[in-house]
C-alpha cells in the first residue's frame, strides 16, 4: 500500500489541480511583482486587499502551468528598480539559489510506509551527518541498513535548505523550503524518510529559524519588514517575529517538513537568537495540535541560554485544553564541556567555565541535567541557565562531538586525535548507557580520524575572502596562535579540498571494526536494559569520587537501579569505594558492561584508570530510596 501526502502552502508555488498552480508571495516593499515562467514569459500578479481594504503586501495569481516549470518573481521598486529572484518559499531549485525556482507537485511521491507511526522519544539514539559528506540523499539511504543494524534508531540531517554553493554546512541557507538540490530532489529526501521508516528508523532535520545567510537573500529587497533593523544577531539581521507574516513563514516551515517530508522531529538551531522567545511555545503548541496523537513527532532545542521552563509541560491556550510537553528535548552543552574537558585538558574559550570541578559539572548534568542552572558562568560573568533537576534524564541529548564542537576548532580535530583511546571508549560507554538521549557524530562509530573543518562554496570571491579572513581574526585571538604562521596554515573554507578532508573514512580494517563492535554492543546493553525501562526514571545520585571521576545511579521504572562508575584519569582510585564494591556484591546485581579489570580493582578496593563499569542493582523496595 502507498499513498501521498502533501502540505498546503498558503504561499509559493502551490499546485491546486491538474495544470493550474496558485502563485502567492509577500512582497510589502515592491509596488509590482509578476511571474516569470519559463517558455512563457512575465505574468502579472494581483496585489492581494486585506478585509480592512488596505493593500497587506501580498501578491498572487492563478494560472496553467505544468509541475517542473521553471520560474522567477519579478519585482519592482520605486526605490531599487526590477529585481528578478527565486520564490522565497521555493520547493525545489533548478541549481543553485540564484537560479529559477521550480514547480513542485507536492503529492506526486508514493509512499511505501504510510502507516509509519514514529517511535517514543526514550527510544532514540541520535546519529547526527552531514548529508554532503554522506554522498547525498541517495548516499545516506545506502548506509541506512548498516545504521540501523548497529543500533541507531534515529538519523538527524544537518539543515538542507538551500544555500549557495555545492558544499556548506547548511546554517548559510536563504531558501528553507528548497532541499538542496547539491544533495537530491525533493523526491529523493522524502525516499530517504521512507527508506528510514521502512528499517523502523526516525528521521529529524535541523532548522534553522534564526537568521538566514549572507548569500542569495533577497528578502530585504522587497519584503524589508521581514526584519528588524534595530539590532542584529551574530550572524546578520534579525528575523523580526513580532511580524504575523515571518511568524507563519517559519510555523509553515516545521509542519511542511513534519507533514509533507514526514520527518519524524526536527532540532531547532541556536533558538536563543530569536527575539521573541514566545514565539517557540506559540509553534510548539501549533505543531502539537497539527500533528495530534497519531504519531510520534520530536522537538529538540540547542538553547544557549539552558531554558529548562521550555522542556517542561505547558498549559494549553484555552482552558479545556490540557497541558503538553512542547519540547522534548535540549542538547546539552554543558556535558559536553564537562566531558571535553576531563577528555582534553583543554580550558580556553568556553571550556574555561567548566576548568575547575569539571568532574562536578558531569555529575551534576548526570543527576540534574544543566551544569549552570542560574549561577554566573566564571567564562561570560553572567549568569546562565535554569532549575532543570525536575525534569527527566530524557529531557538532555548528551554527545561527546558534533558537527559545532568539532568544526568550529581552527583544524576541525575529532576526540579520536585529542583524547586516550582508552579514556575516549569509557567516555562513549558512558554516553550510551547513561539514561541521557546519546547522539553520535557521523564517523564515531568507526573511530574516524579525519577532522570536520568549517566549509563553504560562495561564488562571491569577497564573501569568500571576508569569510577566510574572519576565521583568521577569529583565532588570531588564542594565545596558541601567536605564532602567525600557524594562523597561515588555517584551511581555506571555500576550497573543495577543505571539504574533501572532512569526509569521515574508517581507518585500517581491524580497529574500524572493533570500534563499531564496541558501539554495537553498547547500544544491545542500552536497548536491552536501559531503554525500555526509562519513561518514569529519575536519578538518585552523582557525584565525583575523583578529579576525572564520577559515580551515578538512576532508579529506572521497574524498580532496579542503573549504577554506572566511570574514571577517565590515568590514575586509579583507590578509597571510598566501600558503596560500590557492596553494591557490586549484592545477590542479583548485574555486571551490565565492565571496561577491562573495574570489577577486579572494586573488589580489591580500587578504580582503575580509564575505566567505566555499569551494574544494574536489583529491584529496590517500594519507598527505599
Amino acid at each position: 500500500m502507498s499513498a501521498q501526502f502533501s502540505w498546503p502552502l498558503p504561499f509559493g508555488a502551490q499546485v491546486t489541480a491538474p495544470g493550474r498552480v496558485r502563485f502567492r508571495v509577500w512582497a510589502p516593499g515592491a509596488k509590482t511583482v509578476a511571474v516569470e515562467i519559463d517558455g512563457r514569459g512575465r505574468v502579472p500578479m494581483s496585489a492581494e486587499v486585506g478585509s480592512d481594504g488596505e493593500d497587506e503586501g501580498w501578491f498572487s495569481l492563478d494560472t496553467e502551468c505544468d509541475p517542473g516549470s521553471r520560474y522567477r518573481y519579478v519585482f519592482m521598486s520605486q526605490v531599487d528598480g526590477e529585481l528578478v529572484a527565486p520564490d522565497p518559499a521555493s520547493r525545489g531549485q533548478a541549481g543553485d539559489v540564484f537560479d529559477p525556482s521550480v514547480v513542485v507537485d507536492a503529492a506526486a511521491y508514493q509512499w511505501q510506509y504510510p502507516n509509519w507511526a514514529g517511535r517514543p522519544w526514550h527510544e532514540a539514539v541520535l546519529y547526527e551527518l552531514h548529508p554532503g559528506a554522506m554522498g547525498g540523499f541517495a548516499g545516506i539511504c545506502q548506509r541506512l541498513p548498516e545504521l540501523a543494524e548497529l543500533g541507531i534508531t534515529a538519523v538527524e540531517l544537518m539543515p538542507v535548505g538551500e544555500f549557495p554553493g555545492a558544499h556548506n554546512w547548511g546554517y548559510d541557507g536563504v531558501l528553507p523550503f528548497a532541499p538542496d538540490a547539491a544533495y537530491g530532489t525533493p523526491e529523493q529526501l522524502k525516499a530517504l524518510v521512507d527508506t528510514a521508516h521502512g528499517l523502523g528508523m526516525m528521521v529529524f532535520l535541523d532548522v534553522v529559524y534564526n537568521h538566514f545567510g549572507p548569500d542569495g537573500n533577497y528578502l530585504n529587497s522587497y519584503a524589508p519588514a521581514f526584519f528588524r533593523h534595530d539590532m542584529n544577531t551574530l550572524w546578520g539581521a534579525t528575523i523580526d517575529f513580532r511580524r504575523p507574516e515571518v511568524d507563519d513563514f517559519f510555523t509553515q516551515n516545521a509542519l511542511y517538513w513534519l507533514q509533507e517530508f514526514r520527518f519524524d522531529g526536527l532540532r531547532l538551531d541556536a533558538v536563543h537568537a530569536i527575539c521573541v522567545p514566545q514565539w517557540l511555545e506559540k509553534l510548539g503548541r501549533r505543531i502539537r495540535r497539527e500533528i495530534g496523537g497519531q504519531r510520534h513527532v520530536h522537538l529538540v532545542l540547542e538553547h544557549d541560554g539552558n531554558a529548562a521552563h521550555l522542556l517542561g509541560f505547558a498549559a494549553g491556550d484555552d482552558a479545556d485544553e490540557g497541558a503538553t510537553q512542547l519540547y522534548d528535548a535540549q542538547w546539552n552543552d554543558d556535558a559536553h564541556h564537562a566531558l571535553h574537558v576531563l577528555l582534553t585538558g583543554e580550558t580556553g574559550g568556553y571550556y574555561a567555565a567548566y576548568a575547575e570541578g569539571a568532574a562536578e559539572h558531569l555529575a551534576r548534568c548526570l543527576k540534574e541535567g544543566f551544569a549552570y542552572q542560574g549561577e554566573v558562568s566564571p567564562y561570560s560573568g553572567e549568569s546562565r541557565g535554569e532549575p532543570s533537576a525536575g525534569l527527566p534524564p530524557t529531557a538532555f541529548v548528551n554527545f561527546l562531538q558534533n558537527h559545532d564542537q568539532i568544526g568550529n576548532r581552527a583544524f576541525g580535530e575529532r576526540l579520536t586525535t585529542l583524547a586516550h583511546p582508552q579514556a575516549l571508549r569509557a567516555a562513549q560507554a558512558l554516553l550510551l548507557l547513561a539514561p541521557q538521549v546519546p547522539m553520535l557524530f557521523m564517523g564515531e562509530e568507526f573511530g574516524a580520524e579525519q577532522p570536520f573543518l568549517y566549509f563553504t562554496s560562495h561564488r562571491n570571491e569577497e564573501l569568500a575572502r571576508a569569510v577566510r579572513e574572519g576565521r583568521r581574526r577569529e583565532f588570531a585571538r588564542f594565545p596558541q596562535f601567536a605564532d602567525e604562521t600557524l594562523l597561515d596554515r588555517l584551511p581555506d573554507p571555500n576550497s573543495f579540498s577543505t571539504f574533501m578532508a572532512s569526509i569521515p573514512e574508517p581507518g585500517p580494517a581491524p580497529a574500524a571494526a572493533a570500534q563499531m563492535g564496541r558501539v554495537a554492543h553498547l547500544l544491545r546493553l542500552r536497548a536491552q536494559h536501559v531503554t525500555p525501562f526509562l519513561r518514569g526514571a529519575r536519578a538518585i545520585e552523582a557525584r565525583a569520587i575523583g578529579p576525572k571521576a564520577v559515580h551515578a545511579r538512576w532508579m529506572l521504572s521497574n524498580r532496579t537501579v542503573l549504577n554506572i562508575t566511570v574514571n577517565l584519569a590515568e590514575e586509579g582510585l583507590t578509597g571510598s569505594l566501600e558503596q560500590l564494591a557492596e553494591t557490586a556484591g549484592l545477590a542479583g546485581a548485574d555486571v551490565l558492561f565492565d571496561s577491562g579489570g573495574a570489577l577486579q580493582g572494586v573488589a580489591g578496593g580500587g578504580f582503575p584508570g580509564h575505566s567505566i563499569l555499569a551494574i544494574r542493582e536489583p529491584a529496590a523496595p517500594m519507598g527505599s530510596l
